[in-house]
């Protein structure tokens, strides 16, 4: 386990994960597993997109966890 990336769900933070702090827990994951802190240029698109889809299934993720004792969010009608 990354030792960096912390719990982004209820009750560890009070509120909901920003979108700020799913990119930096995506981005130390990618860090872990690649081993690289910054990639090479030629390896710069597949990890850059790595961090993108582990962000985004991480906000899913998020998203659909339900936490006892607190009620879960009503779905945005943003579309």
């Amino acid at each position: 386990m990354c030792r960096s990336i912390k719990t982004l769900r209820p009750p560890s933070l009070p509120e909901e994960a920003t979108e700020e702090e799913i990119r930096a827990a995506a981005l130390q994951y990618v860090r872990k597993v690649s081993g690289f802190r910054a990639p090479a240029a030629h390896n710069q698109e597949v990890f850059d997109r790595a961090v993108d889809e582990i962000a985004r299934a991480t906000a899913e993720l998020l998203d659909g966890i339900e936490v006892r004792g607190r009620p879960k969010a009503a779905p945005s009608d943003a579309a």
